[in-house]
Parts: C-alpha cells; structure tokens; sequence
C-alpha cells in the first residue's frame, strides 16, 4: 500500500493481499499461498486478531513474525505493491489475460466468465472485489492468483526477455510502486523473472 520507500514507514494499515512465494533455486517452478487477510490468529502482545491487523500493530517485522510463526518456515524477502503498482505492471506488459472463473461487475466495470485480458484500469478493481462474490474473499483470493498467473506469463514472454528495453520499461513501471528488503529490488525483481523464463 505504500509510495515506495521503507518498508518501516510508507505502508498503510493494512494488507489488502498477503501472498507467500516460493521460488525453488532451479527456478523450475513458483508457488503461490493466499493467507487470507481476515484469518484470525494470535498476533504476540495483542492476543488474536485479523493476520492483517499485524501491519498496523508492528509494521512488516511483526507481520513476518506472525506469518512465519503459521507457516513454519523463514521468510527471506519482502515486498509490498501499492495499489498505482497493479495498473503501472498491467500496462507495461500489455495488459493481462487471465481465465476469469466467475462473471461480476465492479460499479460500472463487468468481468466477463472466460478468458479476459485486463488493462492497468481493470486490474485494481479485478483482484480486489470480494463483494459480488458468494464465498467473498475465497474467490477474490482465486482471482488474485489468476491476475498473477496471467502477469507473469506475460512478462516471461520471448518477446519481452529478448528486450533490454522492454525489460528497462518493467523495471521503470515497478520502481515507484515497490517497496521491499534490500534482496528484492525492482531490478531483482524482474531479474528473478527472466531466470524464470529461461
């Protein structure tokens, strides 16, 4: 939710999306886990609450605390994208194709079922609306995932890895909107990418 800048600092309150990745050092695949921001767990010295309300009592240092204290496992990096960061990272790829599971309407916006390709303005309104959702936050979490899907195969296309100045767009799209431990920077970030698509 920041503006970029520490991690400490720049953020919000609260996380709309808590994704966990893990990128296997052969780089043969990725995988994705969805904490679900409203889960109820005990957050130490402020008894159980909302996973999310872990940014807003102790900034990120007490939001890995509690998330690596559910998962069992270390965490290595962070990063936060704001909310402009979905938009700037849809546009400078093109737009992105995801299989959208379940037909809705955001205000005035409608997502039709089927494959559909999202540009900048679509893509906020797209991976956060729980809402029009029978099972709320379950399906946004699932479209969430499908945005990413669809975001990193267009960025792993040959196309865009063949580009320096493709890759130099990426990199300019996500710089104001990240923020993130020294390990990842946007840079790395789509360094990590390329490795992806090798």
């Amino acid at each position: 939710r920041g503006e970029g800048g520490s991690l400490l600092t720049s953020l919000g309150d609260r996380a709309d999306a808590i994704l966990l990745v893990h990128v296997p050092a052969d780089r043969e695949t990725v995988q994705v886990i969805s904490i679900m921001r409203d889960l109820w767990v005990p957050i130490p010295g402020h008894g159980d609450a909302k996973v999310n309300a872990a940014l807003a009592y102790g900034g990120v240092p007490l939001m890995v605390q509690v998330v690596e204290s559910l998962i069992g496992q270390r965490i290595d990096d962070v990063a936060i994208v704001d909310f402009a960061g979905f938009a700037a990272l849809t546009d400078a790829v093109g737009g992105v194709t995801v299989q959208n599971e379940v037909a809705f309407s955001v205000d005035d916006v409608r997502f039709a079922q089927g494959s559909i390709t999202l540009t900048g303005a679509d893509a906020l309104p797209y991976v956060r609306e729980r809402y029009a959702f029978a099972d709320g936050d379950y399906q946004r979490v699932r479209n969430q995932q499908d945005y990413l899907r669809g975001l990193l195969s267009a960025m792993l296309q040959p196309a865009i890895l063949a580009s320096p100045w493709s890759i130099a767009g990426l990199v300019d799209a996500m710089a104001p909107h990240l923020a993130a431990t020294d390990g990842l920077t946007a840079q790395a970030a789509v360094e990590l990418a390329a490795e992806l698509g090798a």
